[in-house]
């Protein structure tokens, strides 16, 4: 017997979606929408912000509504260049805290979700650009 896909909004948000880290159909489409030279600049900045982003992220936030915040921006920068679990981990917090649940994710999950899904982005990029 399968088990049926949750959404974001059905998930539990300290666990981790299943499915792909990144989703190189939209990677593709947002490279030919800003074009090949500016896609490495576009990539340079979402991996900073990001990364910076995350590295503010509160172990124990004192304002859920400025956590809210912060992962509204994650959910939708990482959305746009294809992280699609982070992206859903993130939306899954948003909603929580959106829900009156409080701020369940732990950043910590956040952090392993992006540093997996950066190791693997960069490891396939070459094959991108080359294609």
């Amino acid at each position: 017997m399968t088990e049926a896909p949750t959404s974001p909004a059905t998930r539990s948000p300290g666990s981790e979606p299943g499915g792909p880290l990144i989703d190189w159909h939209r990677v593709a489409e947002l490279r030919n929408e800003i074009g090949a030279e500016h896609f490495d600049e576009v990539v340079a900045l979402f991996l900073t912000e990001v990364q910076a982003t995350l590295d503010r992220l509160p172990a124990h936030p004192g304002s859920l509504q400025e956590l809210s915040e912060q992962l509204h921006f994650l959910k939708g920068s990482t959305l746009n260049l294809g992280f699609e679990r982070l992206s859903a981990l993130c939306e899954a917090g948003e909603l929580a805290i959106t829900a009156g649940l409080g701020a369940p994710l732990d950043p910590e999950l956040l952090r392993r979700c992006y540093a997996r899904s950066r190791e693997e982005f960069l490891a396939q990029l070459p094959e991108l650009r080359a294609a």
